[in-house]
């Protein structure tokens, strides 16, 4: 063979388009079409919104204004606490900005070991797992608990990443309606009794805000003999007497089998994790993909949490603050006649309801142009077809913030006709 043999072949300079019936993207055409039509009619993109800068845990510049964020889920304030980011500068100096592999071969530093104990510290509880993103977290547990012949029953309302984690997985999928014990307790009942079954929880739904009766639930999915997983990502910080979550406030921590959640909410930071007193835990690691085949977190990163789980446990002011704030906002928006997804305030997430996307857009417009940044939520991320306004509190937000909040979602309302 000659050089000449291996010489590639030259490509037209302009290909053949792709015919429509084969062209892997055309699948997106009404998605485009979609957001095209909303960017025309000249508000901003609510979905690309770029923070210029970020000066404090509830301040940021966008668009070149000053502006208030009520939609970062970060709930404790972690995110410029001075010891988290000193613990993030010191292991950036020691250990360099990335570990350049996975968890199983070179990706394990001493800040991974530090964060683990943190956990099992926090959550009193003898094992602890670090996954690269509270998503993955998911993704591996689920994936890896339940396999084939087996059984994982979840709530309708479960976030992407408890269906994604199903979906990776081989168990059958049943579905319960949204935070109903007796729908929970009638197909738990309807499956054989043999087979190993996953009750999946989460302690609050990001969308609403609501909590779930998980004392009643769990007691549901003891008595078919199912073992539990709680998701506890947006109550992790501020519920419970030790901030451990929805579990802890209502007294089943003798019953949840594990415990997922994240560092990107109260922790302020971003990863994943799953903790558990089974004595069996440890093997997660030799069997979870999403764990194995992927990089660990840097150094800096897992230092930063460290640092932020060890404050968390002793940040009760914290706690109460935030509550108070929770209480105010929602009291306010309630007062002015605002559709609301709880009844009270149940957690640090409040969604105002808006009657359709037009009417969703506009407002968030209007809150955005006046310096206040909230979250927009539509279908499929809300549940039936609902849109919405999803505020997040922080417990770093000041009274005199909270009641500026107030304001601009009195004077946004009644511009777009949600209130009068």
């Amino acid at each position: 063979m000659t050089d000449a043999d291996l010489t590639p072949e030259a490509l037209p300079a302009d290909p053949p388009a792709i015919a429509p019936e084969r062209d892997l993207m055309s699948k997106f055409d009404n998605l485009i079409a979609e957001r095209q039509a909303l960017i025309d009619t000249g508000v901003t993109d609510p979905f690309a919104i770029v923070m210029e800068q970020v000066k404090s845990p509830t301040e940021a510049v966008i668009n070149g204004k000053d502006t208030i964020l009520l939609g970062t889920y970060n709930y404790m304030g972690m995110t410029f606490d001075p010891d988290v980011i000193q613990a993030g500068k010191d292991a950036l100096d020691q250990f360099g900005s990335g570990t350049n592999g996975s968890r199983m071969l070179n990706g394990t530093f001493r800040d991974h070991m530090e964060v683990e104990e943190a956990l099992r510290e926090f959550y009193g509880v003898s094992g602890a797992i670090v996954f690269s993103t509270g998503y993955m977290a998911n993704l591996g547990m689920i994936s890896t608990l339940a396999g084939k012949g087996e059984y994982v029953i979840l709530d309708a309302d479960s976030h992407a990443s408890i269906y994604d984690g199903c979906q990776q997985g081989n168990a059958e999928i049943v579905r319960f309606r949204h935070n109903n014990v007796e729908d929970l307790d009638k197909r738990l009942g309807r499956l054989p009794r043999e087979p190993g079954k996953l009750v999946v929880l989460e302690g609050v739904y990001s969308m609403l805000g609501d909590i779930a009766p998980l004392k009643e639930m769990v007691a549901v999915a003891k008595k078919h003999g199912a073992m539990v997983l709680s998701d506890e990502a947006h109550s992790m910080g501020f519920y419970g007497p030790n901030g451990r979550g929805v579990y802890e406030e209502q007294g089943c921590e003798g019953d949840v089998d594990f415990i997922v959640g994240t560092f990107s909410k109260s922790v302020g930071t971003v990863g994943g994790f799953c903790v558990s007193n089974h004595p069996k835990f440890e093997a997660i690691r030799l069997a979870c993909r999403p764990y194995i085949f992927t990089a660990s977190l840097p150094p800096s990163v897992v230092a930063t949490a460290a640092a932020s789980i060890r404050k968390l446990r002793y940040a009760h002011n914290k706690r109460q603050h935030l509550w108070e704030n929770a209480r105010k906002l929602h009291g306010g928006l309630t007062a002015m006649g605002f559709r609301l997804g709880t009844e009270k305030p149940d957690s640090a997430i409040i969604a105002v309801i808006l009657e359709d996307q037009e009417q969703a857009v506009t407002m968030w417009q209007a809150l955005l142009d006046g310096g206040l940044y909230v979250n927009m939520a539509r279908p499929p991320a809300t549940p039936a077809g609902t849109y919405l306004l999803r505020c997040s509190l922080c417990a770093e937000h000041t009274t005199e913030q909270i009641d500026a909040i107030l304001g601009m979602f009195s004077a946004a309302g009644q511009a777009v006709g949600a209130i009068r």
